[in-house]
């Protein structure tokens, strides 16, 4: 009987659900809400078609066109420096004097026997002529005007023996005064006045390196040989080298091109000349080599709108309020930009950050950059 009871209760109460008699405290009817479309924030960029270099980037070194190590060609003691260590200086300018009085002492010694073999060959001279003379009248002999000639050539020998060794001694008192034999700039003096130098020593007094111009030496891989030698039939390549920290560019012409590629490495090597009149180029600094061979007119966007998957590379391009994803395809970078070269036809807006928050579809609200 209590189980009966029970079911019928059951029952009744779930009758007056059914009919609304009865509901539960607080309880409100929901009506169905629309899902919100989520916006998500996005910068964006411009696709712009503009002249763009075609350009090579090489890491480069600075090497000067001359370099003169500065050596003593005599024996003897520096009595003189007369330049600045690290000075600019002169073709021609004196750089060392050295003591010349030995040198000085054995001129005088040579020209005092050079003068009596003179006289004595004007003497031996004489004797011919004079023997000569006599032989006419028939006053002398054969004998004595045969050994006077050759006293004529034993004095000539002798004085030419003592021209050439008294040049010599000059050239060696030249030896004593040192010049720059090119302009540019000089190292620290190796030696300083008091020091014994000597011809067969190794080290050098000092070395002159020249500045202005200067070499900038880079490697290139040989697949762009051929649009470096046209840009330069053409006359439109320049070179550019940047200095790390330094905000100025030393700009010139390539004037070598190596007439062989290295085997091992597949590069070819490339010299420009570089006015370098600021001296913003240094010998044996590492420098960024751009090489400019022409302009040409593609479409650019910032590098980091381009955005990579399995797919392909691609950009999110903004239509209509929403992202779309446009595959690109890249042909190289310029100074933080990429030259599109399929893909875009500029005027496009791409989205440069917040592309981790979108797909295919997404809609977008453009923000300020930085905000």
């Amino acid at each position: 009987m209590l189980g009966a009871a029970v079911v019928i209760a059951a029952a009744g109460v779930f009758a007056a659900t059914r009919s609304g008699i009865w509901s539960p405290v607080g309880a409100v009817a929901q009506s169905p809400r629309p899902a919100n479309v989520r916006t998500i924030p996005v910068e964006t960029a411009t696709a712009e078609k503009t002249k763009v270099p075609v350009r090579i980037d090489a890491l480069g070194s600075v090497t000067p066109i001359a370099s003169v190590a500065v050596k003593s060609r005599v024996d003897s003691e520096i009595i003189g420096v007369h330049f600045r260590d690290g000075a600019m200086v002169k073709q021609g300018d004196l750089l060392f004097t050295l003591d010349s009085r030995a040198l000085e002492a054995q001129i005088k010694q040579v020209t005092g026997v050079l003068d009596g073999a003179k006289a004595q060959l004007e003497q031996a001279e004489r004797d011919v002529a004079r023997y000569v003379e006599l032989m006419a009248k028939n006053a002398t002999t054969q004998v004595i005007l045969n050994n006077a000639r050759t006293q004529v050539t034993l004095w000539r020998a002798s004085v030419d023996s003592n021209t050439g060794q008294l040049e010599n001694l000059r050239i060696q008192l030249s030896y004593c005064t040192i010049r720059a034999p090119i302009s540019g700039r000089a190292s620290s003096a190796a030696v300083k006045v008091g020091n014994f130098v000597r011809q067969a020593d190794l080290a050098s007094l000092a070395t002159i390196n020249q500045i202005a111009p200067i070499y900038v030496t880079f490697s290139i891989p040989q697949r762009e040989l051929p649009d470096v030698r046209q840009a330069l039939t053409q006359e439109t390549a320049t070179v550019a080298a940047v200095v790390a920290g330094e905000t100025r560019s030393a700009v010139g012409q390539v004037s070598v091109i190596e007439n062989t590629v290295d085997p091992s490495t597949g590069m070819v090597m490339i010299r420009a000349t570089m006015p370098n009149t600021d001296e913003i180029l240094w010998p044996g600094t590492l420098v960024t080599v751009q090489l400019t061979l022409r302009e040409e007119e593609a479409v650019i966007v910032p590098s980091v709108a381009v955005q990579v998957s399995q797919a392909g590379t691609f950009v999110f391009v903004i239509k209509d309020g929403a992202a779309r994803v446009q595959p690109v395809k890249v042909s190289r970078f310029v100074d933080g930009k990429s030259v599109i070269s399929e893909g875009l036809a500029g005027g496009e807006a791409v989205v440069t950050d917040g592309q981790l928050q979108l797909s295919n579809g997404t809609k977008v609200a453009i923000r300020k950059a930085g905000s």
